[in-house]
């Protein structure tokens, strides 16, 4: 997969590793001179220009890119990125860092962001999920299809505990992506039984988020004034 990161700071040059660790080709942009240095990525393209302009952007070669990533530290700079990266280039998927928080309802379809990630909303996802077992955490929405990931810690209360993945009547569009098992990543077929502490990895829809909350914990909520 080849993909182009907007943006070379701290954010950026993390993102890029970790994906040149997957074996993925990655090009880091950014038009400070300071932020572009090879030697921090070195596994990394890097092209030193203002990703906002267009010529840029046909310098990174954005026809032949699968994802781009808007992760500099200006949300004007990620939309514009984003929104020229779907309709001049038709790049596949975008994912957008928003910085404010009070700037995360722009960062839909409409600017040509499938998937926006607001670094306080994951540091808040962590920390309940840190705390809350037997809650459902939202992670993120794609703004593109309105799916959202969710996560939940399977409680000792939970009827699905011990029991086969087949067996549980997810609702619909809810698929179970990954099952955390102390250090262990489950990739989970119908025959895997579900334990208590698993951390569950979902994706489903905000509508039937409150069911599927209800289905692995039928005591959520039962504590709350009415």
């Amino acid at each position: 997969m080849r993909v182009v990161i907007a943006g070379a700071g701290s954010v950026g040059r993390s993102i890029a590793r970790e994906l040149i660790a997957g074996r993925h080709e990655v090009l880091l942009i950014d038009h400070n001179a300071d932020d572009v240095q090879s030697s921090r990525v070195p596994d990394a393209s890097w092209l030193l220009a203002d990703a906002c302009e267009i010529t840029a952007l046909n310098e990174a070669g954005l026809e032949n890119c699968d994802v781009v990533v808007a992760a500099t530290g200006d949300d004007k700079a990620n939309l514009v990125v984003s929104l020229l990266a779907k309709t001049e280039f038709g790049v596949p998927r975008t994912v957008a860092r928003v910085n404010n928080p009070k700037n995360e309802w722009m960062f839909d379809s409409g600017w040509g962001v499938d998937v926006a990630v607001s670094t306080p909303r994951l540091m808040t996802a962590l920390v309940e999920e840190a705390v809350s077992v037997g809650d459902l955490v939202r992670i993120f929405e794609f703004q593109q299809s309105h799916a959202i990931l969710v996560e939940m810690t399977l409680p000792t209360g939970s009827p699905w505990a011990t029991r086969r993945v087949a067996e549980v009547p997810w609702p619909a569009d809810t698929v179970l992506t990954c099952i955390i098992r102390g250090e262990r990543a489950i990739a989970p077929c119908g025959d895997d039984l579900l334990e208590v502490s698993d951390e569950l990895i979902l994706v489903t829809t905000s509508e039937v988020e409150s069911e599927l909350e209800r289905l692995l914990n039928p005591s959520a909520g039962e504590d709350e004034p009415v």
